[in-house]
């Protein structure tokens, strides 16, 4: 039974490394591919009991193994990293255009005082249309479908219609302020949920995309799968081909699983 279990599980993967390499794509998850296959003896357990809980319920197992190439590819401990630093430098940002934009907006103002001041005018623009217009030089669908539109808007409602330059570089100043950095999928949002970098990232990551498959989400993994503690560090240990000074066991899992529920 354990050799039927293993053969079927390594099958689909040789399936899945015989079609990227055919069709030149996805070299990443066929590296992962690669380490599951290298390391057959420490997903003996594992493997029969991937096949004892999916199995019989086909195409669950593929897919199953499907999603861990995936997240081992593309939310490893490295990418995490890289997405930490991305959002970060993101937070950056935008509190640089916040304050950039709130001193241009000062400065707009200012311009607008002393031309309606005194006898001096750079003849710059003071029209948020005209703005609008003139970067959109170079738009060919805006130049064939909205120019004539805004030009006629602009002609019919004077100046007291529009919002001056000023309010609109306040508005993107108000608008970099007040953003919330979120991601763009459940996947990343789990494993970056954290602070820190950590193997957990992995984990969380792997239980998102479960979840994201699942029954209840028109998936095929049953809604009631869940693995055992040793078979999700087996998993991690393998499918990030961590080496033995850094691999974990069933007892990490077992905290982080105590961790997150406390924290839900």
């Amino acid at each position: 039974m354990k050799k039927h279990a293993i053969q079927s599980c390594e099958d689909i993967l040789r399936k899945q490394i015989e079609y990227n390499t055919e069709h030149n794509v996805l070299s990443s998850e066929t590296a992962v591919a690669e380490y599951l296959l290298a390391r057959t003896i420490e997903l003996q357990d594992t493997y029969l009991e991937l096949h004892d809980k999916l199995g019989s319920r086909p195409p669950a197992l593929e897919v199953f193994l499907g999603l861990l190439l995936s997240v081992a590819a593309f939310w490893n401990p490295e990418r995490l990293s890289e997405a930490r630093s991305q959002r970060k430098r993101l937070e950056e940002i935008n509190d640089s255009i916040s304050s950039k934009a709130c001193e241009l907006a000062e400065l707009l103002q200012h311009r607008t005082a002393i031309e309606n001041a005194s006898p001096f005018g750079g003849g710059t623009h003071y029209h948020s249309i005209n703005v609008i217009l003139e970067a959109a030089t170079e738009n060919h669908l805006f130049n064939s479908w909205v120019r004539e539109d805004l030009k006629g808007l602009s002609a019919r409602f004077d100046m007291k219609y529009w919002p001056p330059l000023a309010d609109v570089v306040q508005e993107i100043a108000r608008d970099a302020s007040a953003a919330e950095i979120t991601s763009h999928d459940p996947i990343t949002c789990a494993s970056t949920s954290s602070r820190r970098n950590s193997l957990a990232d992995f984990l969380r990551a792997l239980r998102a995309a479960i979840f994201e498959n699942s029954a209840s989400n028109s998936g095929q993994i049953p809604n009631d799968f869940r693995l055992t503690d040793g078979a999700l560090a087996s998993l991690t240990n393998c499918a990030l081909d961590l080496q033995p000074n850094a691999i974990i066991d069933s007892q990490y899992v077992k905290r982080l699983r105590q961790r997150d529920r406390e924290l839900e």
